[in-house]
Parts: C-alpha cells; structure tokens; sequence
C-alpha cells in the first residue's frame, strides 16, 4: 500500500494530442516518459521522488499496452544497472530515485554506464533532496554528474519545462551518447501546471527485438584498454556534441537579456525563487516579466562557454544563483571567463550564503545586496536586509517592502513517531532493557525508526546509510567483552542492502553481537510500498517472504520474531535474551507489527462504510483518570505517543500537571502497556466506543450508569461529611 492511490489521476496519461494536461509535476513526469516513447523504466522509492513509483504502480495497465516493462528495484544500484538495456540497442530507458544517497548507492552503476556510453536514450531522474526540507546529509547531485561525466538537467519548475526537459533529456542522451541526469527539487516534484499533450508513443524498437536480435559490442565495455578510450571519446565527441545540442535546442534560456549592464545567472530549479525575489524587489512583474536580465540554466553541466561570453558581453558583473556547496558552478565560470579574458565582474557565495536552501527571504535578501552594488537607485524606497540580517530602509517610503525571516519566530518541531507507531514499543522495550542491564552501544539506520535518537528515547549513536545498521557496529567483534552491541535495522533497508552488508558480513566475520530488524510489513518512510517481506498480496509483485526465513538461508541460527511489538513483557524478554544469551554468533530479532499509519489508511474507509450503513462498530481508546494520575508523566518519557500530553491537575493542593490522552488515540494499547511493564501507575484504563450499539449495548450501558452513578454519590457525600 503505497502513501496514496493516483489511480484517478494516471487516466490523464491516456490524453492525445493538442489536450491539455493538468495536474502534479510527478504525473507530468511520467506523461513525458510515455510520450517519449520509453521502453522501460525502473527506480527505488524514496523522497521527493517516491510518488513516480507510485504513479507509475497505478499506471502499470497503461505501462503494459504501450509494452514498457516497469520495475521495482531492489535498490538504486539495481535501477542504474538496468540502463544496461541501452548501451547496445536504441531503446529508451528511466530510472529514478532520491539523491544523492541513491545517486551514492547507484554510482558503480552510473560510472560503468558513462564509461561505454548509450546507443538508445537513458535518463536519470533525482529527487533533489537539499535544503531545509530534506532528510539526509547535505550535498548535492552535481558531484556525481561531473564526476562520471554525464549531463545534468535542472528544468525551470513549471510543468512544460519539466515535460521538455524529460523529452529533449532522452534526444540530448542519444545525441551525445551519454546518460542525461535529470534532478527534480521538491517543489518541482509538487507543482501544479498544465501543458499541452501529445499523443504516447510505443517504441519502434522494443524489448522483443532486442532479445530475439542480441548485439554487443566490446568496445563498449569498461574494461582496459577501451576504458582508456572511452576517456578520451568523453572530451573529444560526446561533450562536444552535447554543447552543440545544448545551443541548437536552446536548451537553457535567456530573459531581458538587454535590460541592464549587469545581469543573474541562475539554476532552472531556482527559477520561480528567483522571480518572486525581484518581485517584491520591484524588479519583475507577477507574469515572470524581469527588469533584471537573466540566464537560466536548464542543464547545468556540462556549461557552455559560448553563452556565458554572449551573456556577460557589455555587462558589469554578473550575479550566480547557485544553491548549496560546493560552488561548482561559479568557479567553473570564474575558469570560463577568464580564459576567454571577459572581464565582468562576478557575485555569488559573496552576497549569498555558501551553503543551505535558497529560500524566498534569502534569495530577496542576497538579490538586494547584489543589486544594491550595481544600482541602487533600483531599490529606492525599499525595505532591504542588512548584512547582520535586520531590516534597514533606505528612505522613508511609506510603501517599503518588509522582508521579514521567520526563523526567528517559528519554534523547532523535532520529528517523530506518528500516533500508534509500532516502532515505539521497541525502542520502550529497550530503555526497560537498559534499566536492567545498562547502556548499550546502539548502531541506526535509515529509517522511521531513526527517531529513536530524538526524546524521549535519547537512544543511537550513528547511523551509517541505508540497510548498514549492523555494519555500522561491525567494529566491535571483539571477545574481550560479554557486553554485546544492538543494532537496528527496517524491512525496507534490510531488503536493500542489509542482507548483505550487515547480515551476511556478520555470519561470515562470526559477530556475537545482536541486530533487531523491525519489520513493520512497508518500506514504509518512503511512503508505505510494498516490499518482499510484506503481507499484503500484490497483484504485479511477490510479497509474503518472511525476514527469519531470509536470515537463517544465510546462517543465523539464533532468530526470535515477536509478531506483536505492542507486547512490552515479549518485547523485553526477547531483547534481554539476546543480550544475556550464553549462545554464540549473531542474534537477530525480528520485531513485527503493522505500520500503525498505513493501517489506519486502509481501516478507517471500511470503519467509516460500517457506521454509514448501520452496522454495529467498536473502537478501542486508552484514557488516563485524572484523580488516579501522580504527574510523574512516566508514561510519556517511555512512550512519546503524540495522543499523550498533559493538562492542568484537578486537584488544587497538587501542582504538577497531570497526563491527558488525545481523540487522536488510535488504541494501540502501548501507554497501558508501559504502565504495566514498566510498574508506572495505574491510571490508565481502556475504553469501548460502540457506534450503532444493540439493545443489549444499550441495556448495559445503563446498568453501568446507574452503578458508578450510586457509587459516586457514596463517595461524594462521605467527602462531604469529612468537610463538615
């Protein structure tokens, strides 16, 4: 179960020529890929790109009539290997997944693909994942473009540059031989538009042809001495006729190229960005009309030499838009106009950060001072940043514009489990553990379960990528201690690569250490799809392939598997059994429970169907009694339940605030579970809500009203004689 169905929105795709298509820029992402006449297109999940899998899950009908194979891909490295399809024949092929750290899985693959080059089209798509958004380490995909030497594609974030972008992406691919990275920030990803459709197109030639009429060529392999060659056909063609495609497509784009001496060169990316910036400058008008001239780069490697020296003719200085570090792009053309003996000045990192997003108050902020060098009386009357950052106006113009940075003003939101996480119990379990046995080195991994470094858990020291949770304590196989490491790991990263890299590693280097895989039935932090181990029955991919069953094929012997993470009291003991355990070797738990958030996806319409039609439905609640609470709220530093908050104590001779649960309680049963396993308190008591109740519902309900009813007023009138 993916985070959402578009199964309503892939029938856009099926649009012909001269409609017009509207909708989300990922859906113009694969309407593109069918009118280009793609052969195949593969990819691993993962933000912001996840909804192309998605998309292209509920597409997979429309996928098969136009004969394009679609994949789900073990991981990153998988989907690039599969370009392989283009190195001999001229078929197209997709892939895509999150970068950089799928770039950084997938670049084995990339590099050998670049090394022999392309016969059909092949194209990358990145999800840019920088910037204040993201969920990984800071970097970006222009590294790996350059450092493999295929071209890098950064589309205005408008659905017809990102529909052209994909189009002219496979043409430039096969007019230079070379993979096409094409990067999609999340904005790009979410944008809503609208173009005008062409009709899809089915390959002239398919996957059939190409394994009934098999072709190779030796030369294209990247083996010694041809790599050599490949080198040198990388800078001596390929390059060159990839600038010669660039410049007769018109590929990047320039803007009031005239208007001033002085002008911004930018990333297509950072277009609307930069637009609205000179907007509210009073620079540019709501229709993308700029008084500033500009050079919007749409590929943004390789750069062409030609068309910088056309821009910056005549021109003072220049300003590079280039978001996030290194600067790649602005020395390359510090190198470029130097060379050329241009002599126009040049701004960027100066004026603007070095590194971080380039948000709309940055960019007005790192426009103003640019602007404010070359011509100030530009900005009369306007409200403009300081260096320290404040506001300073520079006349008394009653219309300045306030910039103002709400950083300052917004409180800081740490990430967290959602409500009902069957995570949540397992990392409750180790905290009790730890009670008992003491701290642990705990190695991470990628995932949901990578909140547990964060309050209330506190737990984890590193985290070393994807599906290497085990690897990551791989250091510490040493006998010179009876104190065992525990890593973590999820479903989704032990399918990925965890298999190999941390378990296999750890059978064949003899470990006796203990790894908890959390097998929550989804690769579910990347939107909820399916993945080998998951119960769900998929029509188009095999599914029901139990992780204990995996681990023992590659030589764990010691595997417990509790299929009920909210149990506390099996939670523990199986932890503490690990850890204690005179057996030697590796020791896998493999902890499973439902992800709480697609469950309730998939209930909630059947919950909301049975009410509608009168059917008799109940549903579990957890609550906490007020005069039973001390305040020591326990409950929530071992669970962390977003439901779970406090409220003002009832009774006037205590102060402490009292716990309090919220009608966002899905009744997983986790905070009575730690007041039970953890001998908190006694407050917590569970609750039916029967909607449609039966007459006996009914009946008993009474009864009950009636006996708390009599037993309270006892109580309240010995309280009153007391008084008294």
């Amino acid at each position: 179960m993916a985070e959402r169905s578009f199964a309503a929105e892939v029938r856009k795709l099926r649009l012909g020529a001269g409609e017009e298509f509207h909708g989300e820029g990922i859906l113009a992402v694969t309407k593109a890929l069918l009118q280009s006449g793609v052969s195949y297109v593969a990819g691993y999940q993962g933000a912001p790109i996840s909804h192309l899998m998605d998309v292209l899950t509920d597409a997979n009908d429309i996928l098969k009539e136009l004969g394009i194979r679609f994949e789900h891909s073990a991981s990153e490295a998988t989907a690039a290997a599969t370009l392989a399809a283009s190195v001999n024949y001229p078929l197209r092929g997709a892939v895509t997944f999150k970068a950089t750290v799928g770039t950084n899985v997938a670049s084995d693959a990339i590099a050998n693909l670049a090394s022999g080059g392309v016969t059909g089209g092949a194209l990358i798509i990145v999800g840019e994942d920088y910037g204040e958004g993201s969920s990984i380490m800071q970097e970006r995909s222009h590294a790996f473009a350059m450092k493999s030497q295929v071209w890098l594609l950064d589309p205005r974030p408008n659905l017809p540059s990102i529909v052209r972008a994909v189009e002219q992406g496979f043409e430039l691919s096969e007019a230079s031989r070379t993979p096409v990275m094409l990067e999609l920030r999340i904005r790009a990803c979410h944008v809503h538009g609208s173009f005008i459709a062409t009709e899809n197109r089915r390959a002239d030639f398919t996957l059939k042809d190409a394994m009934e009429q098999p072709r190779r060529d030796v030369g294209r392999i990247a083996l010694p001495p041809s790599t050599y060659l490949h080198e040198q056909e990388k800078v001596t063609q390929r390059w060159p006729d990839a600038v010669r495609f660039i410049q007769e497509r018109g590929l990047n784009e320039f803007f009031a190229e005239d208007a001033q001496d002085f002008g911004i060169v930018l990333q297509g990316g950072l277009y609307n960005g930069v637009l609205r910036a000179l907007e509210l400058l009073g620079l540019a008008d709501a229709f993308g009309h700029s008084r500033i001239p500009l050079y919007v780069l749409n590929v943004t490697y390789p750069l062409v030499d030609a068309e910088f020296t056309r821009f910056c003719a005549g021109k003072r200085a220049i300003l590079i838009v280039e978001e996030g570090q290194p600067d790649f792009i602005e020395q390359a053309v510090h190198a470029i106009l130097r060379k050329a003996d241009v002599q126009t000045r040049l701004h960027g990192k100066d004026v603007l950060p070095m590194a971080g997003e380039y948000t709309g108050g940055v960019l007005v902020k790192g426009i103003a001072r640019f602007i404010e060098k070359m011509a100030p009386a530009l900005l009369e009357g306007r409200t403009l940043p300081t260096a320290a950052g404040s506001l300073a106006a520079l006349d008394g113009h009653p219309k300045a514009i306030a910039i103002h940075d709400a950083t300052t003003q917004v409180h800081g939101r740490p990430p967290s489990f959602c409500t009902g996480c069957p995570e949540r119990p397992i990392f409750t379990a180790i905290k009790l553990v730890e009670r008992e046995l003491g701290s642990h080195h705990i190695s991470c991994d990628i995932g949901c379960h990578l909140f547990s470094i964060l309050p209330p858990f506190n737990i984890g020291a590193t985290t070393m990528g994807y599906g290497l949770g085990w690897a990551g304590a791989a250091a510490f196989n040493t006998e010179e201690t009876s104190r065992r490491t525990l890593s973590i790991m999820g479903d989704g990263g032990f399918w990925h690569n965890g298999l190999t890299s941390g378990v296999g590693n750890a059978v064949f280097n003899q470990t006796d250490n203990v790894l908890v895989v959390i097998d929550n039935g989804y690769s579910a932090a990347t939107g909820g799809q399916d993945v080998l181990s998951s119960k769900a029955s998929n029509p188009i991919r095999a599914t029901n392939h139990p992780i204990e069953k995996a681990v023992r094929g590659v030589g764990v012997e010691w595997v417990r598997t509790v299929d009920n993470t909210y149990s506390l009291s099996r939670m523990r003991d199986a932890l503490r059994e690990a850890l204690t355990t005179p057996a030697k070797g590796p020791k896998v738990i493999v902890a499973s429970s439902e992800c709480m958030l697609n469950k309730q996806r998939r209930e909630k319409p059947l919950v909301r169907k049975a009410i509608g039609d009168g059917r008799r439905v109940v549903r579990e609640r957890f609550g906490i009694d007020p005069d039973t609470c001390t305040g020591d709220h326990s409950c929530i530093r071992l669970s962390g339940c977003p439901s779970l908050t406090i409220k003002p104590n009832p009774d006037p001779l205590r102060r402490d605030p009292i716990a309090a649960v919220l009608d966002s309680c899905v009744g997983c049963g986790l905070c009575g579970e730690v007041a039970d396993a953890a001998v908190l308190c006694p407050s917590f008591y569970r609750a039916e809500i029967i909607n449609n109740p039966t007459r006996w519902d009914r009946f008993k309900e009474r009864v009950r009203g009636a006996v708390i009813g009599w037993l309270q007023a006892r109580i309240d009138r010995r309280l009153e004689g007391l008084a008294a």
